[in-house]
């Protein structure tokens, strides 16, 4: 799984493959043809209405995927005095790691692709975090 460059329609096949869900079925859920719904394969992004009745139909967090990228390549930023420092605007909170992004940067450092100070320095994930991780597997 490439969390940098997320294809959702290939992501979308797979968990239909698994699950075995005749064509029809999944068209009328989604209140699509046949056609549209084969086309979803083969899109890179899908509407978040959409992707969230696959979501509910498959019994999946699609969303995961694109946390899991923000977490990893979103630039880090540091929000002070928004809107006066009244706090009435949604903050975003780099602090969730996923189970992907776990074994997304796991692989990286057991295939040799990168040491761990080099996923520190790079993701910006603290030392004992990772750590844990490692010891974990």
């Amino acid at each position: 799984m490439n969390i940098k460059n997320i294809h959702i329609g290939d992501l979308i096949r797979a968990k239909v493959e698994e699950h075995q869900i005749p064509i029809e079925r999944i068209s009328r859920f989604l209140d699509r043809t046949e056609y549209e719904t084969e086309m979803m394969y083969h899109s890179k992004s899908i509407d978040t209405d959409v992707l969230l009745k696959w979501c509910k139909l498959l019994k999946f967090d699609f969303f995961r995927f694109y946390t899991g990228h923000l977490i990893l390549y979103a630039p880090q930023a540091k929000i002070d005095n928004i809107a006066g420092g009244k706090g009435n605007t949604m903050i975003f909170r780099k602090n969730i790691y996923t189970q992907e992004v776990k074994d997304f940067i796991l692989e990286k450092i057991e295939s040799g692709a990168m040491t761990a100070n080099e996923v520190v320095e790079r993701y910006k994930i603290p030392k004992t975090t990772l750590y844990k991780w490692i010891k974990k597997v």
